[in-house]
C-alpha cells in the first residue's frame, strides 16, 4: 500500500473512532460506561511489551483481578463528561494504586470471548520511554507514578485468520496534573517518531495520533487515538495497528491492538474501543 493511501486509511480510522468509543460507552459487553454521574498504550515498549507488543518480565505476585458487578442497564450518554472522583477513593499510596490497577484491568474473557493470556501475561513497576533514537525502552516508574500495570492478551489464530495481540495498561499518577501531562506528551510521539522500533526486529510505521475533541468523549476526561502499521521481523507485509489512551482524574488507561491476516482496521478499532470503554467503567467504579 502506498504511503498516501495508508495515510488516507489511517485518517478514516481516526474519524470513526470517536463514534465507536461513543457506541461502546453504551454497550461494552455487559459493563456499560456510565459517562459520569449523569449517565476510549500508555504506550508500551521493547519486545512484547514495547508499545504493548514486546517482551517484559512477568509480575511475580500479580493477584487476579476482581471484576466489579456490571450495571443492569444504562441510558443515553450525557452531553458532557461530568464524573468527579470521590476524594477518599483517589489512590494516595502505592498499595491502593496497585489495588485499583488490578481491579480495573480486564481478564481475557472480559475483553472478547475466545481471548487467552499472552506469555508473559502481566508486568508492573516500569513505564515505557521513547528517546530520540525512536527505540522503545522501559525504565522504573518515576516518583510521580504510584503504579503501572500491564496485561497482554491474544485472540488466537483460527478459521484462516492470524493471531491478534492486545495489551492493556492502567497507570495511576499521584495527581491529575501528572496524568494530563502524560496524555499531552503522548500525542507528540508519533510526530517525533512516525516510525518506532520495538525490539526484536519489530517496528511501528506511518503512525498518526490525534486527541479527540472533548465533546466527542462521553466516558473520560480526555482520550487520544493512534493508528498505523506493525511489521514484525521477516513479515512480507505490515498489519494494521491501533492504540487508544484515556484519562479519568489521575488514572490513565491504554489499549493497543496489533492486527493479523483476516482482520480489518475497523475490526481492530472496535477491539480497542470496547476494551477501552470497559477499562474506563471499572476505573469509575474504583473512584466512586
Amino acid at each position: 500500500m502506498s504511503v498516501t493511501r495508508r495515510r488516507a486509511t489511517t485518517a478514516a480510522g481516526l474519524l470513526v473512532v470517536a463514534v465507536l468509543l461513543g457506541s461502546c460507552a453504551e454497550d461494552s459487553g455487559g459493563e456499560p460506561v456510565t459517562g459520569g454521574t449523569g449517565g476510549g498504550a500508555t504506550a508500551e515498549p521493547a519486545g512484547d511489551d514495547a508499545r504493548g507488543t514486546g517482551t517484559a518480565a512477568a509480575s511475580p505476585t500479580a493477584p487476579a483481578a476482581t471484576s466489579p458487578s456490571p450495571a443492569s442497564s444504562v441510558g443515553a450518554p450525557p452531553d458532557a463528561y461530568t464524573f468527579t472522583p470521590a476524594p477518599h477513593r483517589v489512590p494516595r499510596t502505592p498499595a491502593r494504586a496497585r489495588e485499583l490497577t488490578r481491579r480495573a484491568s480486564l481478564a481475557p474473557e472480559d475483553w472478547t470471548p475466545g481471548m487467552v493470556p499472552h506469555i508473559p501475561y502481566e508486568s508492573s513497576g516500569t513505564v515505557p520511554v521513547l528517546p530520540d533514537s525512536c527505540v522503545w525502552t522501559r525504565e522504573p516508574a518515576p516518583a510521580t507514578v504510584l503504579d503501572a500495570y500491564t496485561r497482554r492478551i491474544d485472540l488466537p489464530a483460527t478459521g484462516g485468520k492470524g493471531r491478534v495481540s492486545g495489551t492493556l495498561t492502567v497507570t495511576v499518577h499521584r495527581d491529575a496534573a501528572h496524568a494530563d501531562r502524560e496524555m499531552r506528551s503522548t500525542v507528540q510521539e508519533s510526530f517525533r517518531c512516525p516510525t518506532q522500533h520495538l525490539g526484536g526486529g519489530e517496528r511501528l510505521e506511518g503512525l498518526q495520533s490525534m486527541r479527540l475533541d472533548p465533546k466527542d468523549v462521553k466516558n473520560a476526561d480526555a482520550t487520544l487515538f493512534e493508528a498505523g502499521a506493525h511489521r514484525a521481523s521477516g513479515d512480507a507485509r505490515p498489519q494494521p495497528y491501533v492504540w487508544t489512551k484515556s484519562r479519568i482524574g489521575p488514572v490513565v488507561t491504554a489499549v493497543s491492538v496489533k492486527g493479523a491476516q483476516g482482520y480489518t482496521d475497523s475490526d481492530l478499532i472496535r477491539f480497542a474501543a470496547e476494551a477501552g470503554a470497559k477499562l474506563l467503567y471499572r476505573v469509575e467504579l474504583e473512584l466512586s
